[in-house]
């Protein structure tokens, strides 16, 4: 209901919009284009954006992602008016206040305060609503007594600080963030946050760019991903984020990734030809570990145990298995085998082995290859980048322990969850059993 109510009232709609830009090698070129007889042509035509359509309605949290170049900083900067289309055309509806690249809309040479009234004059206020506003952009900015220095001094978080602090005083229809909140504190930026959740709660129309998949999936009603000038997927944050993520991870390749599958000679311990189980199996040559060597870990797979699918995106919340494949260079007396799940910052936010959960691993005796699998139900974990590190060691745990292979973000992992404790940062424990496969 609320979608249909959106799409009756537009309050932004864009039509066919392309943005070109001619690119010469040389200033040269671009002097024998302008006085050339025959108007031969010396550019080359770069398009930001091709032929995009779309409506925003009223009241919609509009999510922008993409790679850098792919064309969001323009798409903003054309719907805000600092740039115009080279054909196509956007219609806006109310005023529009936007937070873009750090320093637009300010004088360097003026100092904060006089850059305020600067700053709102351009969104449209006069000197006496600016006024009756002041208090309350100068209390958000809370940058104390540098307000009546030259902005030329600020550092990018006092800047951010007050151009946020304008953009979202003047009582915008349409609000436009791009980036920005990247720059300041932590602090600032959840106040920043609070601030858009009212925006939203009051219904007003919010154009989000991040690379922060997590909270473009949190503040945002909808998501568009551009790839080079063109939109590639429109449709709910979650859906989208998902496959933005997986791409982003495997850079070039697909986004509807197939499964890997066994090549020769990785049949598993006991499978013939005919055998119809593959598991998607990544060898680990390149990966950096470390380790006496006296067993290697030669590959992982990380899979759904239903259907034995590969997981690379996901949002948890499922019965995975995680297995590894050992060779013994000699006899390993009290093998260990486990993992750990790290997050970006190196933060372990899971991890179990054999010998925690009370499983006696037998003997690997010298050239024998074995597998193990981990298999558990998927915490839901908050929206970013993870990795898994196995590793098999010896001994009890306590003492004399010889770590043989410990491999480094062996599997790269990215969550997409929209699942409100994730977002909240509370992780479900696991709550069935672990079951562990030796064969």
């Amino acid at each position: 209901m609320f979608g249909e109510v959106m799409a009756q009232h537009p309050i932004i709609t864009i039509d066919k919009l392309s943005k070109i830009y001619k690119l010469y090698h040389t200033p040269l070129d671009r002097l024998k284009e302008t006085f050339h007889p025959f108007h031969k042509q010396y550019h080359q035509e770069f398009y930001a954006l091709k032929d995009i359509s779309f409506t925003v309605g009223k009241g919609e949290i509009l999510g922008i992602v993409g790679k850098n170049g792919s064309g969001k900083s323009t798409l903003l900067q054309l719907i805000t008016g600092v740039l115009t289309p080279t054909t196509g055309s956007i219609e806006a509806q109310g005023r529009i206040s936007a937070l873009l690249e750090l320093g637009a809309g300010f004088n360097p040479e003026l100092s904060g305060l006089e850059n305020v009234f600067f700053k709102s004059s351009l969104l449209g206020n006069s000197a006496t609503e600016t006024q009756n506003k002041l208090a309350e952009i100068l209390e958000f900015a809370d940058i104390g007594e540098f307000i009546h220095q030259p902005v030329k001094t600020y550092s990018s978080g006092m800047f951010v600080r007050l151009a946020f602090a304008v953009a979202i005083n003047v009582d915008p229809d349409i609000l436009i963030v791009d980036e920005a909140l990247s720059v300041g504190d932590f602090r600032f930026r959840q106040k920043c946050l609070r601030k858009i959740k009212k925006f939203r709660e009051e219904g007003k129309t919010i154009l989000f760019v991040s690379h922060d998949t997590g909270a473009v999936i949190e503040f945002c009603t909808r998501v568009i991903w551009l790839s080079d000038g063109r939109i590639q997927m429109d449709g709910g944050p979650a859906d989208v984020c998902k496959d933005y993520i997986s791409f982003m991870s495997f850079g070039e390749v697909s986004v509807a990734r197939p499964d890997a599958t066994i090549t020769s000679g990785s049949r598993l311990p006991g499978e013939t030809d005919d055998d119809s189980r593959r598991l998607p199996w990544v060898r680990l040559d390149q990966c950096s570990s470390f380790g006496q060597r006296g067993a290697l870990i030669q590959r992982m797979a990380f899979y759904r145990g239903s259907d034995f699918s590969r997981i690379d995106v996901f949002e948890g919340g499922e019965r995975v298995v995680l297995a590894v494949e050992i060779v013994a260079e000699n006899d390993i007396e009290n093998p260990i085998i486990g993992f750990l799940l790290g997050d970006m910052k190196g933060i372990h936010v899971l991890g179990m082995n054999s010998h925690t959960l009370g499983i006696t691993v037998p003997k690997f005796s010298k050239g024998e290859t074995r597998v193990v699998e981990f298999e558990f139900d998927f915490p839901f974990l908050k929206t970013g980048s993870y990795s898994f590190s196995p590793a098999i060691a010896e001994g009890d745990h306590v003492d004399n322990i010889v770590q043989h292979h410990w491999v480094h973000d062996a599997w790269l992992l990215k969550i997409a969850s929209d699942y409100v404790g994730a977002r909240l940062g509370h992780y479900l424990v696991i709550k069935e059993g672990i079951d562990v496969r030796i064969k």
